[in-house]
């Protein structure tokens, strides 16, 4: 097989094109910045979302008026608050991170479209920013992946 000589060809450097470098798994938005911008959304998001949890099923973080109580288990409402409470601090260690945003990003569309949507058209009247924004933050995540200051690339580092 013969090699090619770039500096043969007129107008073409003497060294060979250097192919761009392709995005890793760890650092899906651009290095170092782009994993700790991930790290730092996980955490205010998983930990924000967990909260929504602990008020449904714990009555913590409740309003003083609100009576006591959470949900029936096993209905619709309990079951968005065990996945809030389970998932929100999943997100923020970044364990199991792709499928349990998908899971989460599912359940915030399915809120805002049962929830919200009947309301009217623009989230800003139907009070569904807060969904909206949590559908999108973790289908961004489960796209993307959790960076590389996650409990998933310790884990993928180890084998």
């Amino acid at each position: 097989m013969a090699t090619q000589s770039y500096a043969a060809t007129p107008g073409v450097s003497a060294t060979p094109p250097v192919p761009h470098a392709p995005v890793t798994p760890t650092s899906p938005l651009g290095g170092r910045s782009g994993d700790l911008a991930l790290l730092a959304l996980r955490l205010i998001a998983g930990l924000m979302f967990a909260q929504h949890g602990a008020q449904k099923l714990l009555g913590w973080f409740a309003d003083p008026g609100r009576g006591g109580g959470g949900p029936p288990m096993g209905s619709l409402p309990w079951i968005a608050g065990v996945l809030e409470l389970v998932g929100g601090p999943l997100i923020a260690l970044g364990l199991f991170t792709r499928p349990v945003a998908f899971l989460l990003s599912g359940l915030m569309a399915v809120a805002y479209f049962t929830a919200h949507a009947p309301r009217g058209f623009w989230p800003i009247v139907n009070k569904g920013e807060l969904g909206a924004l949590y559908c999108f933050v973790f289908l961004l995540l489960a796209a993307v992946g959790a960076g590389a200051y996650s409990l998933d690339a310790q884990r993928r580092r180890r084998r």
